[in-house]
């Protein structure tokens, strides 16, 4: 089973995966159901693939970018 792409490449599962889990993927969605005007209920989904050493990359330079940006305001 796989993923057809435009030029008749074939990408596995384990590809994607791959690729899912080295860049990182971010799915964040709301729905509230309301009745005349009135929330009823409320789901939020926020959720973060990715694996730990990607993870660590990405808070890391993160982290950098917000102790650059404290110590220009000094």
């Amino acid at each position: 089973m796989g993923v057809q792409l435009g030029n008749d490449d074939e990408l596995s599962l384990a590809d994607l995966l791959d690729r899912a889990l080295n860049k990182g993927v971010v799915l964040w969605g709301e729905a509230v159901i309301s009745l005349a005007g009135v929330d009823l209920v409320y789901v939020g989904l926020k959720v973060l693939v990715a694996s730990y050493d990607t993870v660590a990359r990405f808070s890391g330079a993160a982290g950098s970018r917000a102790m650059l940006s404290e110590n220009e305001r000094h």
